[in-house]
């Protein structure tokens, strides 16, 4: 089934965010929203959602899904933000962000429950849900992020930040609980499955001055991704992640973004 695929870019964050819908039922899901943050201020704004709000409205979408690919740690997650516009809606992410949330609610002093209840589910990996007449699952991808999960939803599949564009590679695993050599093996899902699958991501820097993009394939990855294409091996991806992030500076806001994205968005 070909859904409808509605893109939006948060240029301060490099973010891609997505509006999934059925067009039999009108059933939408929401992916990876975006608040602004202006971190000397500490002040939350809804602009870059008036696009996408736009969009529902004028398409009479029913917002059934507020999905989160992981808890980002370069932007806030407009996710509660929008829970608040769409009751109906479940928040929902993997079940790993339990393991984050353990991991650093302590090293924040966030007297926080760590048991993932602030969203209205978890996914495990494998899980499936309907979106309309659509049939969509969800893949456990942690090597970026511990709570990593990749949406397949249709004949289109989210990344979130495990896969960039092909001459963007692949996310860092130098954060708390990234593992190169789990990334590697998972992003070995998401390779396995059809070339003409559609892919869409989450980041995108125009790396060498090209304009930014944010839709590619299966395929075009397997033929062209420039850390992971077909015929690298574990250890050579490995090496060559572990070189690339030793070189990258920590997120300009990873601290806000990860105390409020721990929590679905909430205030910083």
């Amino acid at each position: 089934m070909t859904l409808h695929v509605a893109s939006f870019f948060h240029p301060d964050s490099h973010t891609f965010s997505y509006v999934v819908h059925d067009p039999a039922t009108r059933q939408a899901a929401v992916i990876d929203p975006v608040l602004d943050y202006d971190p000397d201020t500490d002040a939350l704004g809804a602009g870059p959602l008036q696009p996408l709000l736009a969009h529902v409205r004028e398409q009479a979408l029913d917002v059934r899904w507020l999905l989160e690919t992981h808890a980002h740690a370069d932007h806030v997650s407009a996710g509660r933000w929008l829970k608040q516009q769409w009751p109906q809606a479940a928040l929902a992410m993997g079940a790993g962000i339990v393991e984050v949330q353990r991991t650093f609610a302590p090293r924040y002093a966030l007297d926080v429950p760590t048991d993932g209840s602030q969203f209205d589910h978890l996914f495990a990996d494998g899980e499936t849900f309907a979106l309309g007449d659509a049939a969509a699952e969800v893949i456990a991808v942690p090597g970026h992020t511990s709570d990593s999960v990749a949406y397949r939803i249709g004949d289109a599949l989210f990344t979130g930040d495990s896969l960039f564009m092909p001459d963007g590679g692949t996310a860092r695993c130098d954060f708390p609980g990234g593992d190169a050599a789990l990334l590697y093996r998972s992003i070995q899902r998401l390779l396995a499955l059809p070339d003409a699958t559609r892919v869409f991501i989450c980041h995108d820097y125009g790396p060498g001055g090209r304009a930014v993009a944010n839709e590619t394939t299966i395929g075009e990855q397997r033929a062209r991704n420039i850390h992971l294409r077909d015929g690298v091996s574990e250890a050579e991806f490995v090496a060559t992640r572990q070189a690339r992030d030793a070189t990258l500076p920590e997120p300009k806001l990873m601290h806000p973004s990860v105390k409020a994205n721990l929590q679905g968005g909430a205030k910083p």
